[in-house]
């Protein structure tokens, strides 16, 4: 098949009209990432993650959406419990003018999908330009991603659903294929003859000496009322719940909390299995500007050396006679003496070492957590909370210790317990503390005591992030030791129901 050549400026594209369409971006944020485990967590996925550089995915996938120029707001469709992660992030990307919707489960692709398109139907008209994007991926080159976007969009103006397709550059098992037949719009675009699922290696191999096969980067462009027409013909049931998930949505001031009871209704499909292998009239735009789905720990291939041996190495790492690894180490020394092609990642709960041929095969493993119920799972040691964060420091039989952060301005949950006590040593900034009927002021080095069964909340009054360190000690130290009375984020519930209402600063469920 005769190759397009990207090109090299947004001039050389087709023209863009001359009246920018209504066009919303939209971010899928609701991710796993389990591949990517130990850095990756259920509470913590991939998204929220910094793998190459300042930004995390999700906050470089924000301003890729902002760098295409289209006024209206950017759309982020995310889990309800990562609610606060993602906005705390857009906001510290300067990410404004955004609309967050919330899914209180994950649906898979499709119906985050028919929630965007139909929420682009009402909130913009039929018209309207869905970009459906994943948060979780890495882009290298912004201009040339902005260029190719821009160039689909007089083909999905013109009624087509816009896929876009990666060169592949070597027989890649663990992605998706389009395989691509006619070449229309001057070469610019192919028709999509199928879909592919993700090949064996022997299948990969004959894709990529092929050459009319492309990766599925999972980047889609459509006008709200082809899609909707299209899933409602293919998938009408999923369309229908999740059109009555976003019209009796809730809205708060964290975003649009989907309705409950009707998104859990949504076939748990993806986008491509319910509907795009379906059709027969999809377009592959190329795009040519070193995407990766990081779908693996090889991501950090992505980085340059750090020597002469193809070593990636990041964090304290010292190497002797070892050879074309992918180091990460977060929480302490990582010294590696006569290895070769392994995936070595380390953090302060857990350690992950694999070949590097094999670390798609990580998953299992977390599986295996999970079965167990370890808690490696689905957190990490650090925890973070709308109010800041807390990491466990120690713990044994009748105490725990911890190291708590409050950001400046903000507060914990007020709140009693039934089995513990609690003593805070504050050993940065100033501690506001209610304890019972007293309000009064903590500096550093200063302590106060917590007795069981008594009303408190901790709160950070001033301009400096608050760090103190807390003992807990007691009988029973379990997660669902709580009454919460009034809580700043919402998290507020029945505070009379002590056994169903975690702890504020325990676990994911808080959020």
């Amino acid at each position: 098949m005769d190759a397009p050549t990207r090109p090299a400026t947004a001039a050389m594209l087709p023209p863009i009209p001359s009246t920018i369409p209504s066009m919303i971006p939209v971010l899928m944020s609701g991710g796993s990432g389990t591949r990517l485990w130990p850095l990756s967590r259920e509470n913590y996925p991939k998204q929220f993650l910094a793998l190459t550089g300042a930004h995390s995915l999700l906050q470089n996938a924000a301003l890729r959406a902002r760098a295409l120029g289209f006024p209206g707001p950017l759309v982020v469709i995310g889990g309800e419990a990562h609610r606060f992660l993602i906005a705390e992030q857009l906001r510290d990307a300067g990410i404004r003018n955004t609309v967050l919707i919330l899914e209180p489960e994950g649906r898979d692709t499709a119906a985050a999908a028919a929630v965007a398109a139909h929420y682009g139907d009402a909130s913009s008209g039929p018209e309207t330009i869905v970009l459906l994007m994943a948060a979780d991926h890495a882009i290298d080159d912004l201009d040339a991603f902005v260029a190719t976007i821009r160039s689909a969009i007089p083909l999905v103006q013109s009624g087509r659903i816009v896929t876009f397709g990666v060169r592949p550059s070597y027989a890649a098992t663990a992605f998706g294929y389009l395989h691509c037949g006619a070449p229309i719009a001057d070469k610019f675009a192919f028709e999509v003859e199928r879909f592919v699922e993700k090949p064996d290696e022997q299948a990969a191999e004959a894709f990529l000496n092929d050459g009319g096969y492309w990766w599925n980067s999972g980047i889609f462009m459509f006008r709200a009322d082809r899609f909707l027409a299209a899933l409602d013909r293919l998938e009408r049931p999923l369309s229908q719940c999740a059109y009555a998930a976003l019209t009796m949505a809730r809205h708060s001031s964290d975003g649009m909390h989907l309705n409950a009871e009707a998104f859990a209704s949504c076939r748990k499909v993806s986008i491509d299995y319910a509907v795009m292998e379906k059709l027969n009239d999809i377009v592959m735009v190329p795009m040519d500007v070193g995407w990766d789905d990081v779908g693996s720990w090889t991501c950090l291939s992505r980085l340059p050396p750090s020597d002469e041996h193809e070593n990636r190495l990041q964090g304290d790492v010292l190497i002797e006679d070892s050879a074309r690894n992918l180091v990460h180490a977060e929480s302490r020394l990582v010294a590696m003496v006569g290895v070769e092609d392994h995936v070595v990642i380390e953090t302060a709960d857990a350690v992950l070492v694999a070949p590097r041929d094999r670390v798609q095969n990580v998953k299992r493993a977390v599986e295996r957590l999970k079965i167990a119920r370890r808690k490696e799972a689905t957190s990490h040691a650090r925890v973070y909370r709308p109010w800041g964060y807390y990491e466990t420091i120690a713990e044994g039989d009748r105490f725990h210790v911890k190291r708590i952060m409050v950001k400046p301005g903000q507060k914990l949950s007020l709140q009693m317990h039934h089995h513990r006590a609690e003593h805070w040593v504050v050993v940065k900034g100033t501690a506001r503390v209610t304890c019972g009927e007293r309000e009064f002021l903590c500096t550093e080095d200063q302590s106060t005591y917590i007795p069981l069964g008594t009303t408190h909340r901790l709160e950070n009054p001033g301009m400096l992030p608050l760090e103190l360190i807390e003992v807990q000690s007691g009988a029973y130290l379990g997660e669902d030791d709580i009454v919460r009375f009034d809580d700043v984020y919402g998290r507020a519930a029945d505070a009379q129901s002590s056994a169903q209402v975690p702890d504020a600063h325990e676990t994911a469920d808080a959020l």
